[in-house]
């Protein structure tokens, strides 16, 4: 089925005579009414309004392409992602020296000697920095992604927003592997710089790392004598752990816990300027348009022939088809694979792309809980990598019926699950630009859900999606626009002497996605 408000569907948009009237609704069921009308040979943009046909089937296709529509004159476009640095400003201690000579670089074991000095305020301590995000870009590994995984200490990580007076807090633990039971913080007094490296570092002697000497402002607790976190019971140079715990972790082992951040400056009275540090927030990359065709062929007998039912077998096709090629760019826009291949280039869907660079999850709707699914989403929506208010979550059918019964029950019916939280409930439904979305009340804000069946009966069992960070692409240029349309006569009796009729309906388009960090998948 299809909404209403057709009937401009068929006009030319100035190319010089419509096949319909001018103004008045119209629903799809009107099609055949024009359908087998206007101008042979000749081209009818569909733009936007291809979209107002079956909605609630391609919903995904629907948000992108009113929401983040932006057209390219080039079918190889290229665009830039930027990515805040103050919020960077951490790295993780590799070794640990009281002179810059001797340096405790296994820190499995409880090391008193060198953990000591931070138990006093005004002792020198030497300390060696190591980062897991790449400076150009500011690119970092993704909860549960390995396939993009950025090392500890690896080429491109060196820390190089340290300076003089800054304020450094370092977490401090009881036992090995434990999290954060007292902390100290020391005064940078100079930096210098370790660029020995291998691929991938290997030991604490390789990797890129900033050596930091500084003055101890803040003791820790007398006794918490191992470094907190799992990174204080392993090497950290080479280390992966980012890809299992990154930032907002509920586990108190991740590596929220063994991060060492830059938490203000101090400065003596009429000192001078401080020094500064430059970032490099941006990173390029690329998509590609691809060809999207539906022919709708009829003989010519056929079309004068009145049938049972649908007395208009051409305008039945009509609508058919133009529904059939919507359906096909909805399907290419979840699950296509980026690539040019003999020549034909394909555009990249969302889940192909996030499964190979964005947040991963699990969901079994059989075992899930509500309280699990709030972790899943602290980590998600933690506001220094993603902004929750546009983001937009597509799910498959079981877990549409999953969620209701998570907190909608709760509030509807007063009936309490074993599984339930008060916090978690479906607060109403709605319609945004013609889709049937349900809100979803959560500690982490609303959820606005939408019901996508193309999931259905796939691995894929729920996709977010930050609408702010992906874009659907019609190649537009040189006066050529190549977005939904719809070729009139493309064969006919009079121009190729066979007694039938051919349209054909064209869309070149691709998907722009950046910022993985502001995407994920359940499956």
């Amino acid at each position: 089925m299809a909404s209403s408000s057709s009937k401009d569907f068929f006009q030319t948009s100035g190319l010089g005579g419509s096949p319909v009237a001018s103004s008045g609704p119209v629903s799809t069921g009107d099609i055949g009414t024009y359908a087998d009308t206007g101008d042979l040979r000749r081209r009818y943009n569909f733009g936007d309004r291809v979209s107002e046909l079956s909605i609630a089937q391609d919903p995904f296709f629907r948000f992108v392409s009113k929401v983040g529509k932006k057209p390219t004159d080039d079918p190889t476009f290229k665009f830039t992602e930027k990515r805040s640095s103050f919020h960077k400003r951490y790295a993780y201690p590799s070794a640990f020296s009281n002179d810059n000579a001797t340096w405790v670089e296994n820190q499995s074991s409880n090391q008193t000697t060198q953990y000591d000095k931070y138990e006093t305020a005004g002792n020198t301590v030497y300390v060696k920095m190591v980062a897991d995000y790449k400076n150009d870009g500011n690119i970092s590994s993704i909860y549960g992604n390995t396939n993009t995984d950025v090392l500890l200490g690896d080429d491109g990580t060196q820390p190089k927003f340290f300076l003089q007076d800054q304020l450094v807090k370092i977490p401090f633990s009881d036992s090995a592997a434990g999290g954060e039971k007292s902390y100290a913080v020391i005064k940078i007094d100079q930096v210098t710089y370790q660029d020995e490296s291998t691929s991938p570092p290997t030991a604490h002697t390789h990797g890129e790392a900033a050596i930091l000497k500084a003055t101890v402002v803040k003791a820790k607790t007398a006794g918490d004598d191992y470094f907190a976190g799992v990174l204080g019971v392993n090497t950290p140079v080479g280390d992966v752990t980012a890809t299992t715990s990154i930032a907002g972790s509920s586990n108190s082992n991740g590596l929220e816990s063994s991060r060492c951040y830059v938490v203000g400056s101090a400065h003596g009275e009429g000192t001078g300027y401080p020094e500064t540090w430059k970032d490099q927030p941006y990173s390029q990359s690329y998509g590609l348009t691809q060809i999207f065709k539906t022919s709708m062929a009829m003989t010519n007998t056929a079309r004068a022939t009145v049938l049972k039912y649908e007395p208009n077998e051409w305008a039945r096709v009509w609508k058919e088809k133009l529904i059939e090629h919507k359906w096909d760019i909805e399907q290419s826009l979840l699950f296509g694979s980026q690539g040019t291949v003999s020549d034909v280039n394909y555009t990249q869907g969302a889940v192909d792309y996030i499964l190979n660079y964005g947040n991963q999850f699990s969901l079994d709707t059989a075992t899930k809980t509500a309280d699990d699914f709030l972790d899943d989403m602290s980590n998600y929506l933690d506001p220094r990598y993603n902004n929750g208010s546009a983001t937009m979550f597509f799910v498959s059918t079981p877990v549409y019926n999953w969620m209701h019964k998570l907190g909608g029950y709760f509030k509807n019916n007063l009936e309490i699950s074993s599984n339930f939280r008060a916090d978690f409930a479906m607060t109403g439904k709605k319609k945004v630009m013609g889709v049937d979305i349900t809100t979803f009340s959560t500690p982490y804000g609303d959820m606005n859900v939408a019901r996508n069946i193309h999931l259905d009966g796939t691995e894929v069992k729920m996709l977010g999606i930050n609408m702010k960070y992906c874009a659907y692409r019609p190649l537009v240029g040189n006066g050529v626009n190549r977005d939904t349309s719809v070729y009139v006569g493309v064969q006919t009796l009079e121009n190729s002497g066979i007694d039938r009729r051919v349209d054909l309906i064209l869309t070149e388009a691709g998907m722009e996605w950046c910022c993985p960090e502001t995407h994920a998948v359940w499956k």
